[in-house]
């Protein structure tokens, strides 16, 4: 039996459960709180921070191979760790051009993949003159560890950066400022690739925010065969480049004229893939099981027309476990609710998510059920 580490306790590790039950492989998860999602179906826990160096070591000796759910990590202690023959896949290698978001965008750029004109904010000399290049509103993104919108700010003039640049001094942020895309949709893949150089591409889907944070994904989005095939290639083209082993999540732009561009790149299982659990032949988190244990990867067919998955985010300080909002939701037809026994909500916090399959792919279909979730789930 194959033992994997786990790098991170929350919901992406906790949905890789039924997949090891499947295929017959054991999780052990280094988490920080005995109240994390993945700690009840993990075979056994180290309670530790991520990034503490030290309890990965301790991880090892349990485990034949290190994957991670978060990649908020420390890359130079761990390699340490990787040069005594440490297993992680992704080996950490594909991990180091991507965790700086300035870095990434410079790699994608080396790479010929398309993507928004961007600079890094290292100092303000010649800012006007960068600026004027790229043109307001632009978007001013946190170089290391935003997500779900975390540090990123829509910036409509000259002022504007300013104070917020000021606003963020104090807590040593290096940012990076790239050109607002007005994008006609905004869309997303899931990747995977085997220790062998396979690639898998899942269908492409559509992604709707809102404050910039995942409210819902429809699979497949409304999409040209080209467009898609545009995002396929991306993908490809990056896993390759990196000899990924495992699952990635590609964020990207549809814009007004009919090109695809890359937004950002997940080391991991990702929000936009959820759907997979219950529309394809092989979900995310059992292609990225498959990957790093070296089985032979599953096929991503939709199993289905399509799917409309909505996550259900906290809009309240709460110990709530929302049972009858959760039996509304469950009655709905061919509807899967995946609830992560978190123990608290807040607002913006992702406890749960719902995926309903489609008899037809129609997007007025699909929005339409999205909009029954989010009134099932959201207070009037």
């Amino acid at each position: 039996m194959k033992r994997v580490g786990v790098i991170g306790g929350g919901q992406l590790a906790w949905m890789m459960g039924g997949a090891a039950n499947k295929l017959g492989v054991e999780l052990i998860v280094q988490t920080p709180s005995s109240d994390d999602p993945a700690v009840s179906i993990a075979q056994d826990t180290i309670l530790a921070d991520i990034d503490d160096a030290h309890a990965t070591k301790v991880l090892a000796k349990k485990s034949d191979v290190i994957t991670f759910e978060n990649e908020f990590v420390n890359l130079q202690d761990l390699s340490l760790l990787e040069n005594q023959g440490v297993c992680f896949r992704p080996k950490l290698d594909a991990l180091k051009p991507l965790l700086d978001k300035y870095h990434q965008r410079c790699y994608l750029k080396d790479l010929g993949l398309p993507v928004p004109e961007f600079f890094a904010l290292e100092d303000q000399e010649n800012l006007t003159a960068k600026i004027e290049n790229i043109g307001f509103p632009l978007v001013l993104k946190s170089r290391r560890h935003g997500y779900d919108g975390q540090g990123t700010f829509i910036i409509d003039d000259l002022a504007t950066l300013q104070e917020t640049i000021e606003l963020n001094q104090t807590t040593n942020t290096a940012f990076l400022i790239e050109e607002f895309i007005s994008f006609e949709r905004e869309l997303a893949v899931i990747a995977a690739r085997s220790v062998d150089g396979e690639v898998i591409i899942y269908p492409v889907v559509e992604t709707q925010q809102e404050k910039q944070v995942c409210r819902r994904v429809i699979a497949p989005a409304d999409i040209t065969p080209n467009q898609a095939a545009a995002a396929g290639a991306i993908a490809r083209t990056l896993l390759n480049s990196l000899e990924v082993v495992g699952v990635f999540g590609i964020e990207l732009f549809l814009t007004v004229d009919g090109q695809v561009l890359v937004n950002e790149i997940a080391p991991r299982t990702h929000n936009s893939g959820h759907f997979s659990l219950d529309a394809c032949e092989t979900s995310q988190f059992e292609q990225h099981l498959r990957a790093v244990c070296e089985l032979p990867l599953g096929s991503p067919s939709l199993q289905c027309a399509g799917a409309v998955m909505v996550n259900l985010l906290g809009y309240e300080n709460s110990e709530s476990d929302y049972q009858s909002q959760r039996q509304q939701l469950a009655a709905i037809p061919q509807a899967h609710v995946h609830w992560y026994s978190k123990t608290e909500s807040r607002p913006g916090r992702k406890l749960g998510h719902v995926t309903v399959l489609l008899d037809n792919h129609h997007q007025t279909t699909a929005q339409e059920i999205a909009n029954t979730i989010e009134s099932i789930w959201y207070p009037h």
